[in-house]
């Protein structure tokens, strides 16, 4: 059968702006009520509302029909779009600074979180799957890693969704309880973002959270998130060595599979980060894109709030609901012991 993928590309991306619009416009809607409440209420901003609003409506009737597409897309997709934006406030060598900076607190965190999956998980009696999942949704990029590991420990999809709403609950505590820790700490914006890109585990919690602190905390939040999220690659290849041993079949982790481990949009936050680096994007323009990425935000975690499943979560049990409590309390602990030891808690 001969593919004609680019004669036919206009005619399929308007079929999907069509499917995907009716939900769009829902969680622009929301977004923009939860912008004008943080006009109001410039503590909680526009993130905190967006989820809030998306959850008390699934909580009363979950989406169904034209919309759902336009939900999904905005969780997902207009997220990473916003994140890639967020590359306009800062340069290239700001990155390799906050790598710099960060990977000695970001790697005990990790390290504490995973070995206390796998020693609190089997003692829990929580199977090995869902253990998984959740600490290296925990430790490393909430759903991202989760839906990257998941293929390679060949996990079902009821442990798959078990383990991204436990993760996404302890994500939402996280954006309400990470501000007021900061602030009773008297953290500044710069600590304030080597915390929440450390220690909160899912990219839109992590803005959320230090857009609720402060607008300056974000963009260094942002980049220490990315750079974590960088720690998908490492985690991954091991897994699926341990998993081509475990059974039998040897699977190879070649340079090209590895290579798709590494998210879209942290290429695109690179380019973004570039541009700006290279004097290309203007002082004003990159304003501009900032508030485009804020508004981004709002609408994304508005498909979130609506995505939520409720009852999937009241379903799940509690001992796996304890685990991802226990290593988002530990992760928490950890990276702020870590700060102190690295003189970055002030």
């Amino acid at each position: 059968m001969q593919l004609t993928p680019l004669p036919t590309l206009p005619a399929r991306l308007t079929a999907r702006g069509i499917e995907v619009l009716p939900g769009v416009l829902v969680c622009a809607a929301i977004a923009g009520v939860a912008t004008w409440i943080g006009s109001f209420l410039p503590i909680l901003g526009s993130a905190i509302p967006a989820v809030v609003i998306g959850v008390a409506i699934a909580a009363v009737r979950r989406p169904a029909g034209r919309i759902v597409p336009g939900i999904g897309y905005s969780g997902k997709f207009l997220l990473q779009c916003a994140v890639v934006l967020l590359g306009a406030q800062l340069s290239l060598r700001s990155i390799v600074e906050v790598g710099a900076e960060s990977l000695p607190v970001m790697l005990s965190s990790l390290a504490v979180c995973l070995f206390a999956a796998w020693i609190l998980g089997r003692m829990l009696g929580i199977e090995r799957d869902i253990r998984t999942l959740i600490g290296v949704g925990t430790g490393i990029c909430g759903a991202s890693a989760i839906a990257a590991v998941s293929p390679v420990i060949r996990a079902k999809s009821s442990d798959i969704s078990y383990a991204i709403s436990t993760v996404f609950l302890f994500n939402v505590l996280a954006v309400l309880a990470f501000p007021a820790i900061g602030h009773a700490l008297g953290m500044t914006p710069h600590s304030f973002g080597l915390f929440a890109g450390t220690a909160v585990n899912d990219t839109s919690s992590v803005v959320a959270a230090a857009s609720v602190f402060s607008a300056s905390a974000l963009g260094f939040a942002v980049v220490v998130k990315l750079v974590r999220t960088l720690m998908i690659i490492p985690i991954t290849v091991s897994l699926a060595v341990m998993e081509g041993r475990r059974s039998g079949d040897g699977g190879r982790m070649t340079p090209r599979r590895i290579l798709k481990l590494v998210p879209w949009f942290l290429v695109g936050f690179l380019l973004v980060a570039c541009l700006t680096s290279l004097g290309l994007i203007p002082g004003p323009v990159a304003d501009g894109i900032t508030r485009v990425s804020v508004f981004l935000v709002a609408m994304a975690l508005a498909g979130i709030g609506l995505s939520t499943n409720l009852s999937a979560i009241r379903s799940a049990g509690l001992r796996p609901l304890l685990l991802g409590g226990i290593l988002s309390v530990l992760t928490a602990a950890t990276t702020l012991g870590a700060m102190a030891l690295t003189g970055h808690l002030g």
